[in-house]
């Protein structure tokens, strides 16, 4: 697990990060402040391993933040400031994050991360390695056939063998993996999802569903059956899900 802390002088703000970082399977949140005195503390402290810093903050700002903590963790910056990128990208940041934060520009630079600090860290450290660092949530590779995704509790997580799902289902920010016997839910988008599966088989053919290509029993006018269930094809998708189902003939 990477070692997180929240540091920003607006509390809001690193209740964001905070509510970010416990999507995400390998951050752990060590805790949050509005000081960065107090931050830079438990930094020298050695216990963390990277800081999601504001920049402007009244004590001491994020890029003198970033002389005084030298190498003792690795920094991703958040601001509403673009003109300070330099000035952090010369002190080695992994990461600059403007403000608002979007969840998948997080998730990203959550994985920068990832591929900078595990490697260096100790195995009883580390979780199951995640080699394609687009995602953070779900572990995907061409050399994985499944994948992880979190679960009702905070540190439960659920694998799913790809070829296990039938079609995946969104609302809102939940998202519902149907198999032949189970149903699972997880919190994230369906936006985030599908940018994580394998394509093939996975194919968007609604705003609210993502369909196992290779679980297709039939395609009849605008629905797609997946055994017995019809999955609506939006009229955004069908050209394109057509043009690749008439691919295969």
């Amino acid at each position: 697990m990477i070692r997180c802390l929240a540091v920003d002088d607006e509390a809001y703000a690193t209740k964001i990060i905070a509510d970010y970082i416990g999507k995400i399977p390998f951050l752990e949140l060590v805790g949050t402040t509005t000081s960065a005195i107090e931050a830079l503390t438990k930094v020298q402290q050695g216990d963390i391993d990277l800081v999601f810093l504001d920049i402007q903050m009244p004590d001491l700002t994020g890029i003198q933040f970033l002389k005084l903590c030298g190498s003792k963790c690795k920094v991703i910056l958040t601001t509403a400031y673009p003109e300070y990128a330099l000035d952090g990208y010369e002190h080695d940041v992994i990461d600059y994050l403007l403000k608002p934060i979007a969840f998948d520009r997080f998730l990203k630079a959550a994985n920068k991360a990832h591929t900078q600090i595990m490697p260096v860290k100790t195995a009883s450290d580390a979780i199951p390695s995640i080699p394609n660092q687009e995602n953070p949530i779900v572990q995907n590779s061409s050399a994985n056939d499944y994948m992880f995704i979190k679960g009702e509790s905070k540190n439960k997580f659920l694998k799913v063998n790809y070829d296990d799902i039938l079609y995946i289902e969104g609302l809102k920010n939940y998202v519902s993996l149907f198999t032949s016997g189970q149903r699972m839910v997880t919190y994230q988008t369906l936006r985030d999802l599908e940018t994580q599966l394998p394509q093939p088989p996975f194919y968007r053919v609604h705003k609210s569903y993502i369909i196992s290509v290779d679980k297709i029993r039939m395609v009849d006018g605008n629905q797609v059956y997946i055994g017995e269930q019809p999955i609506p094809i939006g009229e955004t998708y069908r050209d394109g899900f057509l043009k690749m189902i008439r691919e295969q003939e």
